[in-house]
């Protein structure tokens, strides 16, 4: 019984360390591991089984609204990446440059794609010459490299996976409403299946990206009450047009430059996940997103008829569309609780022999993440009942074994609409309102979460706010709020409310 609790001593309390809490789940969970290229990670098969499910959902989402697949190449001419002025000067300290192929210096040095706008402009340069021609709607799946100085995994590493959106129209209006499109599908995506709530708004042009017209944002808040920016969508106007030359023949047979968008979501999202949902237990996973929705493990599985009854159910779950796995291994039933306590699955389905005492059945509780458990043993199969217990509550709920698929069903979406209500309250309860300097730079300091604040508009505010207590300009919403008529930081007359914070 003491190995069984050795898995949960060994993640640092979230409230003692959050850091080394967060690290500790990362390795503990096997969701990666550090490479041998430094600020890299190696993605293990937990972590990509957690990536493939966004990239499945989210890439559903993309072709609802006309978007196709296509991919680019990783490497970048410098002459193309200095087209764009305002663009190149933004990603100037993160490229990382080739300049040998093989033994031979090459004649132009080229970046590893840090992003890959450039790339796509070159391309619809060559292949748009008429509106009929328009829109283009294209993604790609992908890695990028950025030469970070500071890395934490999934959160920010030096080679990470994302997608980008590239789009083409042939006026304003449509590139802004693709801009809007894209940002409200991402902060669908993640309340709806992330069960994580989102702030929409617009960054301000200090935060926005290079070489963008405006960027669009979600943000999250973490337990720790650190903001963490989820997704962007830009619209790049005709800027990048005039640069690159992308000119179409419209119905009036005059020449115009296209208007632009783009659009991106990346594997921090896993660390979104992780810092939203996880306890000291290790991680606690939506049921829309686990890549294991159920566990089921037989208890006393070497007496007749348990192992069997467990490979019945885990048939019967799969038949009815769920994700499930069966633990017949031969570990412990205390360390099986710990580890799928510690993979979030979200519940497990016990069998579970009442025997049993209460002090075991305790210690088994003790770790791994799975949304939900199935135990099953003798006495149970006797009864014909089993146990199913949430990870995120670690509830029990007795089911009779014939209406088990539709208490799973019903225990899925009940986690997953939980998970959601408790993450919008820990940010409800972690947003605060300033309307003067004094008030707004001891909230940053005393209480971590998102503060609103009215803005004047003017980046010498934001840049003091930054450099005095350390918080940026998440966004500013797309709803406003009146909460006084001055500017936070100088009392000028306010322009607009912003959602001010520490961020990652």
């Amino acid at each position: 019984m003491a190995n069984d609790k050795k898995l949960v001593e060994a993640i640092t309390s979230m409230d003692v360390d959050f850091a080394q809490w967060y690290t500790d789940v990362v390795k503990k969970a096997e969701l990666c591991d550090y490479a041998s290229v430094k600020g890299c990670m190696v993605i293990k098969p937990a972590g990509y089984a957690l990536w493939e499910n966004i990239q499945k959902e989210l890439d559903a989402r993309f072709k609802a609204t006309g978007v196709e697949n296509v991919y680019m190449p990783m490497f970048i001419p410098e002459s193309l990446l200095q087209k764009e002025k305002d663009h190149v000067e933004g990603f100037a300290p993160e490229v990382a440059w080739v300049t040998h192929g093989g033994l031979e210096p090459l004649q132009e040095r080229m970046c590893v794609r840090p992003t890959s706008e450039t790339l796509f402009c070159d391309f619809y340069a060559n292949d748009i010459h008429s509106y009929r021609d328009l829109p283009r709607l294209y993604n790609q799946w992908c890695s990028v490299v950025r030469w970070e100085k500071t890395t934490r995994p999934f959160l920010r590493s030096r080679e990470f996976l994302w997608q980008e959106g590239h789009t083409a129209h042939a006026t304003e209006e449509e590139a802004q409403e693709r801009t809007e499109l894209m940002l409200n599908v991402y902060a669908d995506f993640c309340e709806e299946v992330l069960a994580i709530p989102m702030i929409r708004g617009r960054k301000t042009d200090k935060e926005k990206f290079a070489g963008a017209k405006a960027t669009y944002t979600i943000e999250a808040l973490m337990h720790d009450g650190k903001a963490l920016q989820s997704g962007t969508s830009h619209n790049f106007g005709d800027g990048f047009a005039r640069a690159f030359n992308i000119q179409f023949a419209d119905k009036d047979n005059t020449l115009k430059y296209v208007h632009q968008t783009s659009w991106g979501m990346t594997t921090r999202l896993i660390g979104a996940i992780i810092m939203v949902h996880g306890d000291d237990n290790g991680l606690v996973l939506p049921p829309r997103i686990a890549p294991v929705q159920v566990i089921v493990i037989p208890i006393q599985q070497k007496k007749e008829g348990v192992l069997d009854k467990a490979r019945e159910l885990e048939a019967r779950l799969s038949r009815a569309g769920f994700r499930v796995k069966l633990d017949d291994s031969d570990k412990s039933p205390g360390w099986k609780f710990s580890e799928c306590e510690m993979r979030g699955v979200p519940f497990r389905v016990e069998i579970a022999d009442s025997d049993k005492s209460t002090g075991w059945k305790s210690a088994e509780q003790e770790i791994v993440g799975i949304p939900t458990r199935i135990e099953i043993g003798p006495k149970d199969i006797e009864n014909g009942q089993a146990v199913l217990v949430r990870r995120d509550t670690h509830e029990k709920i007795t089911a009779a074994i014939e209406e088990l698929e539709t208490k799973a069903g019903e225990l899925l979406e009940t986690i997953q609409k939980d998970m959601f209500e408790r993450a919008k309250a820990h940010r409800d309860a972690h947003t605060y309102v300033a309307t003067d300097y004094d008030e707004f730079v001891a909230t940053v300091n005393g209480k971590p979460g998102f503060v609103k604040a009215m803005w004047c508009g003017c980046q010498e505010c934001e840049d003091r706010i930054k450099e005095e207590t350390g918080a940026t300009s998440r966004c500013i919403p797309f709803v406003q709020e009146n909460l006084s008529d001055k500017c936070v930081c100088c009392g000028k007359p306010a322009a607009k409310m912003v959602y001010w914070g520490k961020a990652y």
